[in-house]
């Protein structure tokens, strides 16, 4: 009974995936939507490089860079750097759309395991420019140890 549950919420989620991919105006194919699939099961952002690893074969490393970079430009996923300059992707909320990101809120990395996490619930302050400027993204990291670290 179990795995007719499971594909159901499969069948459920990969019908999602399709949905953000039609609503972006992007061809439903299996690569695409087994990236969604890899970064939705993270609790943290992930790295192409990780990806690469998860994905195996599957993918291959053009292919999965283009899908990456449609995707931040969709406002599917957005790009956050961790401790030693790598991006790290993560899902977007469905507030985002192409070219503008909605994701001004709080990003946690681990100074220990480098891991990168969305504080959906911290947003950032409000930014008061100067006359002329004009303000296109925010970034604030707070840095120090997540739960799996914390508890070693």
């Amino acid at each position: 009974m179990k795995v007719d549950m499971d594909s159901e919420n499969l069948d459920h989620q990969q019908e999602e995936f399709a949905q953000i991919l039609k609503a972006n105006k992007l061809k439903i194919t299996q690569p695409r939507l087994r990236v969604l699939d890899t970064i939705s099961t993270k609790t943290a952002a992930i790295s192409q490089p990780e990806l690469e690893k998860i994905l195996g074969s599957e993918i291959d490393r053009v292919t999965l860079y283009r899908i990456l970079a449609s995707f931040e430009e969709k406002g599917i996923l957005h790009k956050v750097f961790d401790l030693n300059g790598t991006a790290t992707y993560a899902l977007c909320s469905t507030k985002c759309t192409e070219h503008h990101h909605h994701d001004q809120h709080v990003h946690f990395i681990c100074s220990v395991c480098n891991s990168v996490f969305c504080l959906d619930e911290t947003n950032v302050p409000k930014i008061n420019l100067p006359k002329g400027f004009s303000l296109q993204s925010i970034a604030v990291n707070a840095v120090g140890l997540c739960n799996q670290c914390t508890e070693k």
